[in-house]
């Protein structure tokens, strides 16, 4: 399979994709590591990008050449072992930490026996979710979310889980991503009405945890051009990508005719990236 090739004008990068760093500025500024290179991705809007995929895949996790990556970027055995990808990621309140037990206790001290915050995040609807206080506002810019705001904070991540799922008959927890890259949102929502209205659902005793005031988080995206239609690329089937980059919302580079591209599915990845 042959890579794009360098010319005189072309800016190019090589190495294993990962989830870009964000910052929330007006609009999020994103960055995108390949290797010991840095890309400000914000600059590139309007350019036309280069993506090749040459076969290559790296665990993000162990660092060993895979055929395919299972969730987001790991080798099978880290997927089924490595502490990331235990039950308690996408169901937090079967979290065990708090009582000694886990697939890693280290990893599970530093990162669910931890303040987390629960909190109601506008993306294309109003969804409810669990993250470690120090994941704040970057979890709400991965998700895509416009506005979000903190309803809870609580000790340890079981705890934000038993929250989390006494209010999930009033509020998704899910995003749609097509409707969210397509800036599709329910008109005269107002999120900060959703803060007491959502406390009121919880039980007792989890009321001491309830935040007294939930300061809503505007959140603006480097967007000049939202898809009317969308349509998912990956590398597998397309291992280069060549078109006009015209936003990024989440973890989506958007692109031409429809078109958009998640980074983050596609962690461990090597590529060769120009513009």
């Amino acid at each position: 399979m042959q890579l794009l090739t360098k010319r005189i004008d072309t800016v190019t990068y090589e190495g294993n994709l990962l989830k870009m760093r964000v910052a929330l500025e007006d609009p999020v500024r994103y960055t995108l590591k390949l290797q010991d290179d840095e890309i400000d991705m914000n600059q590139l809007l309007g350019q036309t990008i280069h993506i090749a995929f040459d076969g290559r895949i790296n665990c993000i996790n162990c660092g060993r050449a895979i055929k395919k990556a299972f969730g987001q970027g790991f080798c099978y055995p880290c997927f089924i072992n490595a502490p990331q990808n235990s039950e308690c990621i996408i169901r937090p309140e079967l979290c065990r930490a708090h009582l000694g037990e886990g697939r890693d206790i280290e990893w599970e001290e530093k990162h669910h026996l931890q303040p987390h915050i629960v909190y109601l995040a506008q993306t294309d609807a109003i969804k409810v979710g669990v993250t470690r206080s120090t994941q704040v506002p970057t979890r709400w810019i991965d998700q895509g979310a416009r506005r979000a705001l903190p309803i809870a904070e609580v000790p340890y991540r079981y705890l934000a889980g038993k929250i989390e799922v006494e209010l999930k008959d009033q509020f998704t927890d899910k995003t749609n991503w097509r409707n969210m890259l397509k800036d599709v949102e329910k008109e005269g929502v107002q999120l900060e009405n959703y803060c007491k209205e959502a406390q009121m659902f919880l039980s007792d005793d989890v009321q001491e945890y309830v935040l007294d005031e939930c300061p809503v988080t505007e959140i603006h995206y480097p967007v000049t051009e939202y898809p009317t239609k969308v349509k998912s690329l990956g590398l597998v089937k397309n291992p280069v990508i060549s078109s006009k980059l015209l936003g990024i919302r989440g973890q989506y580079l958007i692109l031409e005719q429809g078109e958009v591209f998640n980074i983050r599915n596609h962690s461990g990845y090597y590529v060769q990236f120009s513009y």
